[in-house]
């Protein structure tokens, strides 16, 4: 946000920043694959390409932030990203947007595309995890399945709130479908990434790290553990 990394309480408030992006590429560097998110593109404020293609030149990562356009995710991937992350154009008030997903794969091929499902009160949430919409994400997820090669999902309620995640509700999304799922919100300790890695899915970590309570070389460690081959471009 504002050419920095920043760290939000649910897509809201920020509560910290972070070292310059490059720095804080250099921290990351023993981690296969990195998640940048572009919140003022997500916010509909602008934009941090050239921030997004200095990343994507160093490493391999999943962008994502105000995709609403073919022409966006196009224009992320010519950056370098690997693979884009699709959330408010991926659906309309009453369910999906299937014409859209449809378009996209078209475009930019299945394997290219993870698509958000965040979660807020129970609810898929868009426009920045400002808006909520009718429907669950358990409800949806294997309606839009054919249209991705995974998911991210955000239990929003929990997010930057250091205060442990729901994962109950992962459970219930990893009997829905077999696609790769990677969990973000309020996760905060090691636990909590056993736990989930021990559901098969991955764990997308911002404030325990940015304040200390994860250790990143310790991470790197369990990382390593699973002999997770880092995805080719």
């Amino acid at each position: 946000m504002d050419g920095k990394v920043v760290q939000l309480v649910q897509g809201r408030e920020k509560a910290l920043e972070g070292d310059a992006p490059a720095v804080m590429r250099e921290r990351f560097s023993a981690f296969p694959e990195i998640q940048v998110i572009d919140l003022d593109a997500a916010m509909g404020r602008g934009a941090n390409d050239d921030l997004v293609e200095m990343l994507a030149s160093t490493a391999v990562i999943r962008a994502g932030g105000g995709v609403r356009s073919i022409d966006r995710a196009e224009a992320l991937l010519k950056h370098g990203a690997f693979r884009v992350i699709v959330g408010t154009a991926a659906f309309r008030a009453d369910g999906p947007n299937f014409g859209f997903l449809k378009e996209l794969i078209d475009a930019i091929g299945r394997d290219r595309v993870v698509i958000a499902l965040d979660s807020k009160g129970g609810r898929i949430v868009v426009k920045g995890w400002q808006q909520a919409t009718t429907f669950t994400a358990e409800e949806v997820i294997q309606q839009v399945e054919p249209y991705c090669s995974g998911f991210l999902c955000t239990y929003v309620d929990k997010e930057g709130m250091m205060q442990g995640t729901d994962l109950d509700w992962f459970r219930r999304l990893r009997a829905a479908t077999n696609l790769e799922i990677t969990a973000a919100g309020g996760i905060t300790t090691i636990e909590d990434i056993r736990a989930l890695d021990e559901m098969r899915i991955h764990s997308a970590v911002g404030m325990a790290i940015y304040t200390g309570r994860l250790d990143l070389a310790e991470l790197a460690l369990i990382n390593a553990g699973r002999q997770l081959t880092p995805p080719t471009r």
